[in-house]
């Protein structure tokens, strides 16, 4: 029978690392510390995203009230879903530190 005590220890370590990964991900409500460093930065360059989408889904209408209530600008509340969204998704940006900004 083959030796795979190699590939064992080596799976054993991946998956010790995807845990270690996923323990700040347990709530998916809380931003990537890197997205919410670009949001807080003061001069942060912005671009327009637009889209349409269902106008059932209010998405229009559930930001305003989520803005209202909490106070988070528009875009950022738009910026927090669809980071955390392509995040889950395998998709992360392609940051060279937590300071860079994408045009």
């Amino acid at each position: 029978m083959p030796d795979h005590s190699h590939q064992v220890r080596l799976l054993r370590n991946l998956a010790d690392a995807l845990e270690a990964q996923s323990d700040s991900a347990d709530d998916p409500f809380v931003p990537h510390p890197n997205t919410q460093i670009i949001l807080n930065t003061r001069h942060t360059s912005r671009s327009q995203l637009n889209y349409a989408v269902p106008e059932a889904l209010q998405l229009q209408h559930r930001i305003r009230r989520y803005n209202a209530d909490t106070g988070i600008q528009h875009g950022d509340i738009v910026a927090l879903a669809v980071d955390a969204f392509l995040r889950a998704k395998g998709y992360p940006p392609e940051l060279t530190s937590p300071n860079a900004e994408t045009t």
